[in-house]
């Protein structure tokens, strides 16, 4: 039999064959006269076995003991189990996330502990008429945040979430995203000002709360990065509200203790 054939019973392809020569678990035929390498059975039935191993998601590298019988398929079939089984624990993890993402009409990329709060800041976003691009700015804000804050902070990182997204607060939230968004080269020093004021009105008192307190000692070295990614994204006129809200906010909280 030609390769061909062989492939064709078996259900591979001619360049599996190949494969399976290049890798050690397949003996390759002399070539004939005629300049073709030819099967037999004994091949046709190599090549099944090792389909099968294959789709029991046996390594190719670890093939040739088993074919030849002189490893221990017990043990082996032991150690599948057990590695299919952590698989299935990680999909089914992975399956409890995608349908978490789902339920809130999340992005994929939004981490799966601020899966819950997409909907009520992108409801508010889209009241404010806040740009796509700077809507979409927040949401790649909250990934840096996440991975930065890492697991042990992520009380803290949740807890400055569910402040903002309390239904109370979140009008506040939506005006605030609508003044910010405004704010360009046509805005003056009172435009900005006004923003400042209402933001550190509505939201200065949460810089002094415990969880961000927390939650910036916990960032360290990496809030710079934070401070670095949000000014890449924003205009003069929101860098420069942004920069005095962190300073009014800071002398608030300061004076309150």
């Amino acid at each position: 039999m030609r390769s061909s054939e062989v492939a064709n019973l078996a259900g591979v392809t001619v360049r599996a064959l190949r494969h399976y020569h290049q890798v050690g678990v397949l003996e390759e035929p002399e070539r004939g006269s005629n300049g073709y390498r030819s099967y037999d059975v004994h091949d046709l039935v190599r090549v099944l076995r090792i389909k099968r191993l294959a789709s029991l998601g046996i390594s190719l590298d670890r093939m040739s003991e088993l074919l030849d019988d002189t490893e221990d398929a017990s043990s082996l079939l032991d150690e599948l189990d057990l590695e299919l089984a952590g698989q299935i624990d990680r999909l089914t993890k992975q399956r409890e996330v995608i349908a978490q993402l789902r339920d809130h009409n999340a992005a994929p990329d939004l981490p799966p502990e601020l899966a819950r709060f997409a909907g009520p800041f992108s409801a508010a976003f889209a009241n404010a008429g806040l740009s796509p691009d700077l809507a979409k700015s927040d949401r790649l804000h909250s990934v840096l945040l996440a991975h930065l804050a890492g697991e042990d902070a992520m009380p803290y990182l949740t807890s400055f979430y569910e402040w903002l997204s309390d239904p109370e607060r979140l009008p506040a939230v939506t005006t605030f995203a609508e003044r910010f968004g405004e704010l360009g080269p046509d805005s003056t020093d009172d435009d900005i000002a006004a923003a400042v004021d209402f933001a550190v009105e509505a939201f200065g008192s949460v810089v002094g709360e415990g969880f961000v307190a927390d939650l910036n000692r916990t960032l360290g070295g990496s809030a710079d990065l934070l401070g670095d990614y949000t000014f890449d994204l924003v205009n003069d006129q929101q860098r420069q509200a942004l920069e005095r809200f962190d300073a009014a906010s800071r002398a608030k909280a300061s004076r309150n203790e």
